[in-house]
């Protein structure tokens, strides 16, 4: 079988886009499918076993000129004309000339040679799914991927974001509902989620998990702040304004509280950004010899080393009565195969994977059960009874899965 992917970014170090249509394309060739790869990552991409071709952004469209022409204006007038622009047009004339070069670069191809053209995106942009609907000749082996709600004002509650344009945003999306042959989704909730803003996203859906990194993790030194023999709790990830972090800080000091004797040998990691929380985050921190705190965005690689020898994983998410997403890092932290410390709704596609009988979960904002998570963990660490992760989610993330599911897909 073989698959043309259109993908905004292959770039594992500009965001967690790149990183998971990286693993998942890695995937699909460790499944055995023929693949060829068009992105726009401004940078070439070495994919071993992939043909992979950099999109070099045009320069000859009208709206790379407007696009430039609105930098000059907004730097003269010390003015930010975007939203009134977006607005105006629904998109920014740098997201019509992004889109314009990827049509161009795929009109020389023929939808024949190929099964299946797979477009993924990255955060809100989703400018592969907006080139082809400029490409009706492929819309019959288009698998759109949708890797979380969009619009913004699609987001469940808390989350509470409304886009410039976004009139325009919501039909262009029902557009690519209505003309894409199939839509993948990332989990369960999500097209359940899409399928109550319109049919289409329901009945052409398929789910199709982000896939674990393939490169094997590099045995290098640890970081000083690290000392795997450690009771290490760690959270990684961006911590959104509405992925609150100081209920997991009070059950943290809690715990430490009521075992003193813990103090010694343990630490709560919180690594990447959260600029919301600042700077009273890094003061809470910075009081705490047990709490390491790095605000930055970590090299991949080394947070990679810190997930497999972490004694626990953190997935953090807003405190709400459903979450759709399946966070991009949730494969990896899978592989890793350590307790997995879910704080988030019941009703999420996190706990919903990890199992009904799972028992490391609590509510984002129950201090008190968080409290009782961690000393139990704390006490398996301790004792060394840490039990490995259910064998069928290894088996959910694998290739292998990968291949059945599309090769039933075609099949139909």
């Amino acid at each position: 079988m073989k698959i043309l992917v259109l993908s905004e970014t292959l770039d594992v170090s500009s965001s967690s886009a790149g990183k998971a249509n990286y693993a998942f394309i890695q995937s699909l060739l460790s499944a055995g499918f023929e693949i060829t790869v068009y992105h726009y990552s401004y940078k070439e991409i070495n994919l071993p076993g992939v043909e992979s071709i950099l999109i070099q952004e045009r320069k000859t469209d009208l709206n790379y000129w407007l696009s430039r022409g609105q930098r000059v204006l907004q730097r003269i007038t010390q003015r930010d004309f975007s939203k009134l622009l977006e607005n105006r047009f629904g998109f920014s004339f740098t997201f019509f000339n992004d889109v314009n070069t990827m049509v161009t670069a795929l009109k020389p191809l023929r939808a024949a040679d190929y099964d299946i053209i797979l477009t993924l995106s990255k955060g809100a942009s989703y400018r592969t799914h907006a080139a082809l609907l400029k490409l009706p000749e492929w819309q019959a082996k288009w698998l759109a991927y949708i890797h979380d709600p969009y619009p913004f004002h699609w987001y469940p509650k808390p989350y509470d974001w409304v886009q410039p344009g976004s009139v325009q945003k919501e039909a262009f999306f029902k557009k690519v509902a209505q003309k894409a042959e199939w839509l993948g989704y990332p989990s369960q909730c999500l097209q359940d989620c899409m399928g109550t803003f319109d049919a289409s996203f329901k009945t052409k859906g398929i789910v199709l998990p982000h896939q674990a990194s393939e490169a094997v993790v590099v045995e290098k030194a640890f970081p000083e702040f690290f000392d795997p023999d450690d009771f290490n709790v760690l959270h990684a990830g961006n911590l959104l304004k509405q992925r609150d972090p100081f209920p997991l800080i009070r059950a943290w000091n809690l715990f430490l509280a009521q075992h003193p004797e813990a103090k010694a040998v343990t630490k709560l990691l919180l690594i990447g950004p959260g600029d919301y929380h600042e700077p009273e985050l890094s003061k809470v921190c910075s009081d705490k010899e047990t709490i390491y705190r790095y605000s930055g965005s970590m090299d991949y690689e080394q947070v990679r080393l810190l997930e497999q020898y972490s004694s626990v994983n953190i997935v953090l998410e807003a405190a709400a009565e459903v979450s759709p997403f399946l966070p991009a890092k949730f494969p990896n932290l899978v592989k890793a195969n350590c307790p997995i410390l879910h704080l988030g709704p019941k009703h999420s596609e996190v706990r919903q994977l990890l199992g009904e009988n799972y028992p490391f979960v609590a509510e984002a904002g129950d201090v008190e059960l968080m409290t009782i998570r961690i000393k139990e963990l704390y006490h398996q660490w301790r004792n060394n009874t840490t039990a490995p992760l259910n064998v069928k989610l290894q088996d959910y993330f694998s290739p292998s899965y990968l291949r059945k599911t599309l090769s039933e897909l075609i099949s139909k």
